[in-house]
């Protein structure tokens, strides 16, 4: 097939990386792991987005999870104009903040008071930071290749062992506060009971992705992971933060935490309550969270936070989300796309495995069986056949994640035939490249 006409992008880019660092405002974005051109969108409606070339593609991406009704939903779109025309950020507190409170109280099980912030990245390092606060530790847990937002204690990975001190994984993250952050593999429980033993009573907090998708969509359901690192946290002192920035009301209305019935001290939201807006939030506890200020001695602040374009707009999401059988029906195209994907690679003969969590999934090229952990993809994938498939398929008009690393998302505005339409396109692609 001949490859598109990319020509307004490939200028765009040029411009772009004269004036921003790599020519783009997040890393992901230049298409270092995939090569090529990356593609400047123009506008986006249900399923598709359209680039500056006039190009459209079936939108697997939805602004990395947001839109779960799909781009430019029609409530959404009013609601934020209508709150627009009164006032796009006051500095000071808005009715819309209580409703989108109340909302997210009633939906999330483990959540009495909430906070809310700008981005996912503000909302784990604030719900960092109270955990210590609260317990009065300094170290905490997380794990190889989850990623938590850009703040310096997250950009650690592990060392030559599974319980060591982490060391920094970004320049610029003193090597100092880096020994404060430890690290384990996924899925790991002994390595996990290990640090425990070797920090007593030091550790404030385990952060998770109870559904991780940041290294690509992990299977974690078979061992008891996630109901171990609650019962540990419990037996220690230590609380237990779910990052469900990406995972919450994805997976279902109350989150990936409702869904295994396990409740953490602390959770962690963003994406889908803010509509597509810039938004986080931190909730848990009531005894945890009236530490932070002006309650307690814990401090954090935004201008921005609880803006009423983001709180409307969220409002608008939630609400729609609350439907009757939603998530029965974005599950079950979400699971025919999964395995209609898995099935073209089994006929083409390329080895693939995958994992799918709800709406969430990943096509992992490999010759394991499972992948379930960061290093499984890292040490076992085929990065570069997989940069070939995912540039072949955006020149059959469908936009996928543009790294291995990452998880595709469906949304409510995918139809069957999209579903079909994005099938038959993987499988000529494989058909392709094996040919």
């Amino acid at each position: 097939m001949s490859s598109q006409n990319i020509q307004q992008s490939q200028h765009n880019f040029e411009q772009a990386q004269k004036l921003l660092p790599g020519g783009v405002n997040s890393p992901v974005r230049a298409f270092k792991g995939v090569g090529g051109t990356p593609r400047f969108f123009d506008h986006a409606k249900g399923a598709y987005v359209t680039d500056v070339d006039g190009n459209t593609y079936i939108d697997y991406v939805g602004s990395w999870g947001p839109m779960i009704l799909g781009h430019a939903h029609d409530a959404v779109i009013q609601g934020i104009q209508e709150t627009a025309e009164k006032g796009v950020s006051f500095g000071a507190p808005c009715e819309l903040e209580i409703d989108l409170a109340q909302m997210v109280i009633d939906m999330v099980p483990s959540i009495d008071v909430i906070r809310f912030v700008s981005s996912g990245s503000e909302a784990t390092m604030s719900a960092l930071r109270l955990a210590r606060g609260f317990t009065g530790r300094d170290k905490f847990i997380k794990f190889d290749g989850g990623y938590h937002g850009h703040a310096d204690g997250f950009l650690v990975k592990a060392g030559s062992g599974a319980a060591t001190f982490g060391e920094p994984d970004s320049a610029g993250v003193p090597a100092d506060y880096a020994k404060l952050t430890l690290t384990a593999p996924f899925n790991d429980i002994e390595a996990v009971k290990d640090l425990f033993r070797q920090n007593k009573d030091e550790i404030s907090c385990i952060i998770v992705e109870p559904v991780p998708g940041n290294t690509g969509v992990m299977d974690l359901y078979n061992n008891g992971f996630l109901q171990f690192l609650r019962d540990i946290c419990t037996q220690e002192g230590a609380l237990l933060i779910f990052d469900e920035v990406m995972s919450g009301f994805r997976v279902s209305s109350g989150g990936a935490q409702k869904r295994f019935a396990i409740t953490p001290d602390l959770t962690c939201l963003g994406k889908i309550i803010g509509g597509g807006l810039p938004v986080g939030a931190y909730g848990g506890r009531e005894e945890i969270m009236r530490k932070i200020s002006p309650d307690g001695p814990v401090y954090q602040a935004g201008t921005l936070s609880g803006n009423p374009l983001a709180m409307r707009a969220g409002i608008e999401t939630l609400s729609r989300l609350q439907e009757e059988d939603f998530y029965v029906a974005l599950e079950s195209k979400s699971k025919r796309l999964f395995e209609g994907l898995l099935a073209g690679c089994k006929a083409a003969g390329v080895p693939a495995t995958g994992n799918r969590f709800g709406s969430m999934f990943t096509i992992f090229f490999t010759e394991l069986d499972q992948v379930t952990c960061g290093s499984d993809v890292s040490g076992h994938c085929d990065l570069a056949f997989f940069g070939k498939f995912f540039n072949e398929m955006l020149n059959e008009g469908v936009y996928l994640a543009p790294s291995q690393y990452e998880a595709a998302f469906v949304s409510a505005a995918h139809t069957d035939k999209d579903i079909d339409n994005t099938i038959a396109a993987a499988e000529r692609v494989l058909a392709r490249l094996t040919a």
